[in-house]
C-alpha cells in the first residue's frame, strides 16, 4: 500500500511533532537514513500498544531482534537484525499499520540506537533455588494425568468443580485453595484426594532431585487456562504451605514472568509442555510469579532474535504441602504473611524510635527529591487556595510545611510566610522570592499568637507518632491568635468516598477494571513488601505500599522513584506515612487544642481528610 503525496506530507508533520518530545524525554536522536533502530512515535505502554501485537506485524516483513517499550511511555522502540529488514518494516507499518490509540496508524522514524533500559527479562539466570525439569513426563502420562483430574466426580462436586473464574477454570483435590485470602481451610479436607496416578510423579522427582527436602503433597490445583488468561502476580502464601511448590504444566507451552520486590529483577521463564517447574528457596519465598492474560508470548528464536508463539490451551497442576503451623520460618521477610502479621507491634516500635524513622524516611528523602518534588506541585488545591484568599488586607499566614511555596503566592493582601524542614525545598521557595525560614513543625519558632492564620497541607502524616502529630497541632495552636484559623490536610486511608475514587487511585487505569475473583487484591489481603526503617533493629519493618492503590495500613511507606543519572533507571526512596481513618484527624485536633479550639468544619478533599479550626477568644482575659 502506498501513501499520496498529501498525506505523506501529514504524517511527516506528525512525526517530527513526535521526534520533537521524544528527544526531550529520553535524548533519542533521530536520523534521516535508514538503521536498525525504529522509534514507533506515537504508540507504547501507555496507549494500550502490546509487544506481541506488534511483532506480529513487524515480523512479516523483517526480521526483529530486540522490543523495547519504555514504562509509561507512548512511544517504543524496535531493532532489526539488519537495515534491509529495518526499511521493509519501516516502509511497510509507516502510516499505515493501524496498532496506534484507537486505531491510530502508526508513525515511525529511524535512530542511532536503542535507549538504555533495565536488563532483558530474558537474559537472566533463573532466579535462586528455581528448577525447571523439561519433559518430566511424557505424552502417555500427560494423557493419564489429564484423564485423572476430569474424571469421578459426582453430580454434585461437577458443580462445585466448573465454577469458572474470570481468568479461568479452576479445581481443587485434598483441600479447596481460597481465593482472596489464598489460603486453604485445614478443617475442611476435600472428600476427593489428589489422583493415585501422580504417586509415579514422586518417584521420579526423588530420582532426579534426592537433594530436596521432599514431603507428598496434600493439596492440589488444577487450572484450565485459555488463551488470553493468565493469573496476576502472587506468592504461594508463606505460613500456609510448605517448601517446594511444584508445577506441573500440560497442554501448551506458556511463559511465566517471576518478579524479586526486593531488588527490582524481572525474569521471564518459558515453561514447556511436560515440564515440572520446582519453585523452592528463594524462589518460592522471595519471588513472585504469574502469566501475562494474552494469546501470544514473545520469545527468542533459535537464531537470538525474537518471535512470537501463540498459546493454546494449557492445565496446570500446581502441587502444595500444607504448612501445620500456620507460621513461616524462612529467611525472606520481604513478601512473608508472617512478619506482616506482626504489624500490629509497629506503633511501639515507632514510639521508641518516630525521631530517627523520620529523619531517614522523611527529612533524608526530600532533600533528595526536592527539584522532583517540586516539579509535580504546581498547581494549588482549590478549597486550601480558598482559604488563603478569604484572609482579610494585613493578615499575616503561616504555612507550616511550605514546601515548594505554591500556596505563598496565592494572596497579594496577606503577609505570607513559610516554613519546612527540607533545605532542598526552602531552596526553591528562596528561589522564587517566598519569606521562608527552617525549622522543625514540632518546634516552630514564633511568637504565642502572632500569626492570623495557618495552614499544614500534607505534614502531619509524616510524623511517626500519636503525641508527635498533637505535638505539631500544638504549635499551631500556641502561634494562632485568638480568632485566628487553621486549615490542616492530611492523607486519608480511604480514597474512595461516595463510590468515587480519589484522583490518586484513578491514575492507575487498572484501577478502573472490575476485579476478578481470583485477583489477591480482591479482598485487600495481598501481601506486600516490608522494608526495616531503623538500622540495628531488626523488627522494626513496615510494608511498602503499591503506589496508586488503595492502603492496606495505616502506618507505611511510599515509594517515590528518581531518576538519578542519564539511564532509565530509577532509585527507589521510600517516605514514611500515616494515613488516617475517618474522623482520626478530628479527634487528634481536639485533644491537641484541649478548649482552646473550636471545629468549625471537617471535610473529604481528593483522598485526603481536612479540618478547619478557630482559636477561641477569652471571654474574661486578665487585665
Amino acid at each position: 500500500m502506498s501513501l499520496s503525496k498529501n498525506l505523506e506530507k501529514k504524517i511527516s508533520k506528525k512525526i517530527k511533532r513526535c521526534q520533537l518530545l521524544i528527544e526531550k524525554d529520553a535524548g533519542t536522536q533521530f536520523c534521516d537514513e535508514t538503521t536498525e533502530f525504529i522509534v514507533i512515535c506515537n504508540a507504547g505502554l501507555s496507549t494500550g500498544l502490546q509487544q506481541e501485537a506488534l511483532l506480529t506485524e513487524a515480523l512479516q516483513h523483517g526480521s526483529i531482534r530486540q522490543v523495547r517499550f519504555p514504562p509509561g511511555k507512548s512511544y517504543s522502540f524496535l531493532q532489526c537484525t539488519s537495515k534491509p529488514s529495518a526499511q521493509s518494516v519501516y516502509t511497510a507499518l509507516n502510516g499505515i499499520c493501524t496498532l496506534g490509540q484507537d486505531g491510530a496508524v502508526l508513525l515511525l522514524a529511524f535512530c542511532n540506537a536503542l535507549p538504555p533500559c533495565q536488563d532483558d527479562p530474558w537474559n537472566h539466570i533463573l532466579p535462586n533455588d528455581l528448577i525447571l525439569e523439561r519433559n518430566f513426563i511424557d505424552e502417555t502420562m500427560e494423557k493419564l494425568l489429564l484423564e485423572a483430574v476430569n474424571s469421578e466426580d459426582s453430580e454434585e462436586t461437577n458443580v462445585q468443580l466448573s465454577k469458572t473464574l474470570k481468568h479461568r477454570k479452576v479445581k481443587h483435590f485434598g483441600y479447596e485453595f481460597v481465593y482472596g485470602t489464598n489460603n486453604v481451610d485445614k478443617t475442611k479436607p476435600l472428600d476427593r484426594k489428589i489422583p493415585s496416578v501422580c504417586n509415579e510423579l514422586w518417584h521420579r522427582l526423588q530420582n532426579l532431585h534426592p537433594e530436596l527436602r521432599w514431603h507428598f503433597p496434600d493439596q492440589l490445583t488444577v487450572n484450565q487456562y485459555e488463551p488470553g488468561q493468565g493469573i496476576p502476580p502472587h506468592v504461594d502464601t508463606h505460613s500456609a504451605f510448605d517448601d517446594p511448590i511444584l508445577s506441573l504444566s500440560l497442554g501448551s507451552d506458556i511463559v511465566m514472568e517471576f518478579k524479586q520486590p526486593s531488588s527490582g529483577k524481572q525474569v521471564c521463564v518459558d515453561l514447556p509442555s511436560r515440564s515440572l517447574l520446582i519453585m523452592a528457596g528463594e524462589s518460592r519465598y522471595d519471588w513472585t510469579h504469574g502469566i501475562t492474560p494474552r494469546k501470544m508470548d514473545t520469545i527468542p528464536s533459535p537464531n537470538g532474535d525474537l518471535t512470537v508463539r501463540k498459546r493454546r490451551v494449557r492445565v496446570s497442576l500446581t502441587f502444595r504441602k500444607l504448612l501445620q503451623n500456620d507460621r513461616c520460618g524462612c529467611q525472606f521477610p520481604t513478601l512473608c504473611d508472617t512478619v506482616q502479621q506482626s504489624a500490629g507491634k509497629q506503633p511501639n516500635l515507632l514510639e521508641c524510635h518516630a525521631a530517627q524513622v523520620e529523619a531517614q524516611n522523611v527529612h533524608r528523602v526530600y532533600n533528595e527529591i526536592a527539584k522532583h518534588f517540586s516539579d509535580t506541585r504546581h498547581s494549588p488545591w482549590p478549597k486550601v487556595e480558598a482559604f488563603v484568599r478569604s484572609l482579610s488586607d494585613g493578615a499575616v499566614l503561616l504555612d507550616v510545611g511550605c514546601g515548594n511555596g505554591k500556596y505563598l503566592a496565592s494572596s497579594e493582601r496577606a503577609v505570607m510566610l513559610g516554613c519546612d524542614r527540607s533545605e532542598g525545598l526552602l531552596q526553591v521557595c528562596v528561589d522564587r522570592g517566598f519569606n521562608v525560614l527552617q525549622c522543625d513543625c514540632l518546634a516552630v519558632p514564633f511568637r504565642d499568637e502572632s500569626v492570623d492564620a495557618c495552614i499544614s497541607i500534607a505534614v502531619i502524616h509524616h510524623l511517626a507518632t500519636d503525641q508527635r502529630r498533637k505535638q505539631a497541632i500544638s504549635e499551631m495552636l500556641r502561634v494562632l491568635r485568638p480568632g485566628g484559623k487553621a486549615l490542616i490536610y492530611v492523607w486519608a486511608k480511604n480514597q474512595e468516598a461516595n463510590a468515587k475514587k480519589s484522583s490518586y487511585l484513578r491514575q492507575n487505569k487498572q484501577n478502573n477494571k472490575p476485579i476478578a475473583e481470583d485477583d489477591p487484591a480482591n479482598d485487600g489481603s495481598l501481601i506486600v513488601q516490608t522494608e526495616k526503617v531503623i538500622a540495628g533493629v531488626n523488627d522494626c519493618t513496615l510494608p511498602v505500599h503499591t503506589n496508586r492503590t488503595q492502603f492496606q495500613h495505616q502506618d507505611l511507606l511510599v515509594p517515590w522513584k528518581l531518576r538519578t543519572n542519564d539511564s532509565m533507571e530509577k532509585t527507589t526512596f521510600l517516605r514514611y506515612y500515616h494515613v488516617f481513618e475517618e474522623h482520626e484527624l478530628e479527634k487528634l485536633c481536639l485533644a491537641s487544642g484541649e478548649a482552646r479550639i473550636q471545629l468549625i468544619e471537617s471535610y473529604y478533599d481528593q483522598g485526603n481528610w481536612c479540618v478547619v479550626l478557630q482559636k477561641k477568644c477569652l471571654q474574661n482575659p486578665v487585665l
